[in-house]
């Protein structure tokens, strides 16, 4: 039997024998499963369906797309750092606002590592989610430029939010890099060392 048609067998078998996922966050997380063991290019969007037991159809009311699939609950996410943003009192510097909404958004849970350590090695390592990736960082660095925005009394689109946010972008990128890399290093303390870059500038570290 050829492995889509026993990936379907197992998806009739899932849903004569328990309840369908619903969650998108579920249903993202198996697919990581499915496109580390299998390969992103190598598992189609009908694998996905017969995994968590919905039909194809129902699996687009979650997610547009199997790109999109990768990225599971991002918009949540991102909305939620608008949200810590937002009550970060305008007291505290700038810098240290963005340093909390870094750390926070990509605070992972124990017992979530790693599952999101094959989650990231996915969309910075594989080059069919390059593309749809590019779509989800402006969409992260429009909540940073957002913000820095309004504590500077400027509009989101100037320079110098865009910088700020680019900048801030290019911290957590290189911070999971490393972290992929080297599976000893901690992805807070390298976001921790970013941050501080950015806050007190390239000249402090010469």
């Amino acid at each position: 039997m050829r492995s889509s048609d026993q990936a379907r067998q197992r998806g009739r078998a899932t849903q004569a024998g328990r309840r369908p996922l619903t969650s998108r966050a579920q249903i993202s997380n198996v697919a990581i499963d499915l496109f580390t063991s299998r390969g992103f290019d190598e598992t189609s969007v009908d694998d996905v369906a017969d995994a968590v037991g919905i039909a194809r159809r129902t699996l687009f009311r979650y997610y547009p797309s199997k790109n999109a699939i990768a990225w599971g609950d991002f918009d949540e996410h991102l909305d939620d750092m608008r949200t810590l943003l937002a009550d970060i009192p305008t007291e505290l510097p700038m810098s240290e606002a963005l340093r909390r909404a870094l750390i926070s958004f990509n605070e992972v849970p124990s017992d979530e590592v790693d599952g999101h350590r094959r989650r990231m090695a996915l969309l910075l390592g594989v080059p069919a989610l390059q593309a749809h990736s590019m779509l989800m960082y402006a969409d992260w660095r429009h909540v940073i430029a957002e913000y820095c925005a309004h504590r500077l009394g400027l509009d989101e689109r100037d320079h110098l939010p865009q910088t700020i946010a680019w900048m801030c972008l290019g911290i957590a990128l290189s911070a999971y890099e490393q972290w992929l890399a080297d599976p000893t290093t901690d992805l807070e303390a390298l976001i921790e060392a970013g941050s501080r870059t950015l806050a007190h500038g390239v000249d402090a570290l010469s």
